[in-house]
């Protein structure tokens, strides 16, 4: 798939999912001032995704128009698993670079299961994207944000119940639809 359906699969995603079913509050403000960069990597290992991670910490440090970004990596880490160990890695990787604290990494996979669920549990939505993803985040942002939030606490139990509700084969149906859009197919 190109990087123009990749892309495109994913900001449909964070509009029709993670906006659209609020299940980040903060998500709408960024992604209307097109301060959300979307970035497809290339790598195919995982010390190449470290490097591709290193590069966008990098960018945010230096580019403060970039509020967020997500680090899209389809062919690296498509099982679960091995995504969920390489987790440490990455968070190796900013304290290596002395960024723990200033940026935090969010967890994003088609396949994401929260410890303690089935598989097809429909809470794992909250987690689920068209594409393995780390999401890079401004610590200091994401305080601001939660700080005027009233009750931030609730937003995952919150979440929890809204999957619940809608259920784990219109979730799917959702993550299908977003990959297989118009403008992904070439319609």
């Amino acid at each position: 798939m190109a990087e123009t359906e990749i892309i495109n699969a994913t900001r449909k995603w964070v509009e029709d999912v993670v906006v659209g079913y609020n299940l980040c509050p903060f998500a709408k403000k960024e992604l209307v001032r097109n301060r959300v960069r979307f970035v497809v990597s290339e790598a195919e290992t995982e010390d190449e995704l470290l490097q591709a991670l290193h590069s966008e910490l990098q960018r945010l440090q230096y580019e403060p128009d970039i509020e967020t970004t997500l680090l899209i990596h389809p062919d690296v880490l498509k099982d679960f698993a091995p995504y969920n160990e390489f987790l440490d890695a990455a968070d190796g990787l900013l304290a290596y670079l002395d960024m723990d604290g200033i940026y935090q990494i969010a967890s994003f996979h088609p396949d994401y299961q929260f410890e303690g669920t089935e598989p097809g549990s429909a809470e794992n939505y909250t987690n689920r994207s068209p594409y393995p993803m780390l999401h890079l985040l401004r610590e200091a942002s994401l305080e601001a944000a939660i700080e005027s939030y009233p009750d931030v606490d609730s937003i995952p139990q919150r979440n929890i119940e809204l999957m619940d509700e809608l259920g784990a084969q219109k979730m799917r149906n959702i993550l299908l639809s977003c990959i297989n859009a118009p403008e992904n197919t070439g319609e």
